[in-house]
């Protein structure tokens, strides 16, 4: 059945990461865009907290992302490294479609934060998978920002961890596979 591409779990096994640098237009539109959110969204939820928040970055905004993120490293680091600008520009700049995803764990929850920060980094495995079931590449990044408490509250959620920038757009060419781990070296019964 591992041939099989109308099996749901061979056809996610075909998922690749993209790299966001290389991935061109178009990206999903507002209704695609909506079912990859609505499904992230699914993910299990011990509690029914919602401990995770999405945020679009639209294309409209990048400029002002990129700022926004030079001048958090600017503040954080205390130089002004043009390399580290120039890539902080390519990274807000890069793919049609981003989304930041926080982690927003309920701390007085009878759930451990653990697991709610767990469920926000199935929201970004989950976006990967229906970006893919969409037609669509997917990369999940962090870097510096991602730590960056200026970045978390920039974006409007003070105090919350980013799990991560999820990046979505359709291959500027075809993504590499990469060497998986044996069944062997991974997998055991008890």
């Amino acid at each position: 059945m591992l041939n099989d591409l109308s099996s749901p779990a061979a056809f996610v096994a075909t998922r690749r990461s993209g790299k966001p640098r290389e991935m061109v237009t178009p990206g999903p539109d507002e209704v695609q865009l909506a079912r990859i959110l609505t499904a992230a969204m699914r993910v299990p939820d011990h509690g029914k907290l919602e401990p995770w928040r999405f945020v679009v970055i639209g294309k409209g905004r990048r400029d002002d992302f990129a700022s926004m993120l030079q001048q958090a490293w600017r503040s954080e680091h205390g130089v002004e490294d043009r390399p580290d600008i120039a890539a902080i520009d390519q990274f807000a700049h890069q793919a049609p479609t981003l989304v930041a995803v926080l982690s927003t764990p309920v701390a007085d929850a009878k759930i451990p934060v653990w697991e709610q920060e767990l469920s926000a980094g199935a929201a970004c495995m989950t976006m990967l998978a229906a970006a893919h079931a969409e037609g669509f590449v997917g990369g999940w990044l962090t870097g510096w920002a991602a730590y960056s408490s200026a970045v978390a509250e920039a974006l409007g959620h003070p105090g919350a961890k980013i799990a991560g920038f999820i990046f979505v757009g359709t291959p500027g060419k075809e993504p590499e596979e990469r060497p998986r781990p044996s069944d062997e070296s991974i997998v055991s019964r008890w």
